[in-house]
């Protein structure tokens, strides 16, 4: 495809003598008379370059290479003057032209000047293009994967960042979930404030409410000065609570009141505070199951309900693996290492068999272990052996319906209640070890325990 070049000029003599030395190098030339009929001839064709004289009736050249760079700002500009004014020619700089030139000038000096253009506007175009590429098919946000779900979300990402809506998280651990709240504030135009984030499960419950919202001095014992809670750190920006399934009632109730009024009072303090934050919750629990047994206000559901992005699970997108793996190569890879990891066919085809319960943040985990064993090259010799076999903890990828069909939910009941006396089994009765084990909180992992009648109320 030929380089499409447009000359303004408001002297006729000079647009026929560039037209005609361009239209020999090749290029394709068209002309306007001045700016108003250049801007006309702009809104119905593409330029690859434009050649514009500074003083002009009407419409001066300055004043065109600043609408151009409004309407089409991979065109390229050089700008042409009998005037050589040092003044003139900074200020078209500053807007975006490439380079300037003085009339007269010399033929190989305007052809060079021309070629060197089009060669850095080419470039430029083909590192946006290139980059564009590249984030589209691999990643979004730092959130890696090319499979039709990550799209989906991405997408979705992209649409909700704008909006001041509550978001909510839906997934299984280690999906990714605080990452995905990560782009979301990232896309949106609080992305120059804080994000602060908070597992909500791991915070004491006698501390939550202090963490949140802050408390005065001599609140309660150990309050021995004026502390700002996560709302006043994340003013203006975004805060992400983690695992909001985890949240106690009385909690849920002034967190409530905070989305709807836009409020809050420190522990112990009487002064009401404004807050401008956007809240994103996540939870790898099924909050609806929640609101149904009391334990998760329905009102608070539906507040930050808003929104939903359902992370998937890694076992569906098996073709986004290669991708996290060469990705986690790069960032274990050892200091001074030249290049990142080699993975051979073999192990490749092993993690994409394997159906990943722990999802990325296990295959994370996978490659770096393989990586202090072997800093070069990723084989199966280096593999947990249960990814060789194709199992995680003794889950079989095969499964079978009998012909009469089956009844789904006891069934998952009777293995969630295997799994968690094996993991009790595994850690000695010790219920904080035995939920992180199952990649869980240790309230989540008792109220699973009291669901079965399991939880015996020792620690």
């Amino acid at each position: 495809m030929k380089i499409r070049i447009l000359v303004v000029d408001d002297e006729l003599s000079m647009r026929e003598f560039l037209s005609i030395l361009l239209e020999r190098e090749g290029y394709l030339v068209e002309t306007a008379g001045s700016a108003e009929e250049a801007l006309r001839q702009m809104e119905t064709s593409l330029f690859d370059l434009v050649l514009s004289d500074v003083q002009m009736p009407g419409l001066g050249g300055i004043e065109l290479l600043s609408r151009i760079k409004k309407i089409s700002p991979e065109t390229g500009v050089l700008m042409i003057t009998a005037f050589s004014a040092a003044e003139q020619a900074v200020e078209a700089m500053k807007l975006g032209a490439y380079d300037y030139i003085s009339k007269p000038f010399k033929i190989e000096e305007i052809k060079q000047l021309i070629k060197n253009a089009l060669e850095k506007q080419g470039l430029k175009r083909e590192n946006i293009l290139l980059k564009k590429d590249v984030q589209q098919r691999d990643s979004f946000c730092g959130m890696i994967g090319k499979s039709a779900r990550m799209r989906e979300l991405f997408d979705m990402i992209q649409k909700v960042a704008n909006s001041q809506s509550s978001v909510l998280i839906l997934g299984e651990s280690g999906t990714g979930k605080e990452l995905a709240a990560r782009s979301v504030h990232t896309c949106s135009p609080r992305k120059a404030k804080a994000f602060v984030a908070v597992n909500c499960g791991a915070i004491p419950e006698n501390l939550i409410e202090s963490e949140l919202f802050g408390h005065k001095r001599g609140a309660f014992t150990g309050a021995v000065s004026d502390h700002p809670g996560l709302f006043e750190q994340a003013e203006g920006g975004t805060l992400f609570l983690d695992e909001i399934g985890e949240l106690p009632l009385l909690l849920q109730t002034k967190l409530l009141r905070v989305l709807q009024e836009r409020e809050f009072k420190r522990v112990g303090c009487s002064v009401t505070r404004k807050s401008d934050v956007r809240i994103i919750c996540a939870s790898n629990r099924d909050l609806e199951s929640q609101v149904k047994e009391n334990s998760f206000r329905e009102d608070l559901f539906y507040r930050v309900n808003v929104v939903q992005l359902l992370m998937p699970p890694l076992r569906e997108r098996i073709e986004d693996i290669p991708l996290l793996v060469e990705h986690f190569c790069r960032k274990y890879q050892s200091d001074g290492q030249a290049a990142p990891a080699t993975v051979t066919p073999g192990a490749l085809k092993a993690l994409m068999n394997h159906p990943f319960p722990g999802n990325i943040r296990e295959l994370e985990n996978c490659i770096e272990r393989s990586l202090i064993l072997d800093p070069l090259v990723i084989s199966e010799h280096n593999l947990p052996k249960q990814m060789l076999a194709g199992k995680a903890s003794g889950l079989s990828t095969e499964i079978e319906i009998p012909d009469e069909g089956l009844q789904l939910e006891p069934l998952l009941e009777d293995l969630e209640k295997k799994y968690l006396l094996k993991a009790l089994e595994r850690t000695g009765g010790a219920k904080k070890k035995a939920g992180e084990l199952l990649g869980m909180s240790f309230r989540s992992f008792r109220y699973r325990l009291a669901k079965f009648g399991l939880d015996s109320g020792e620690e």
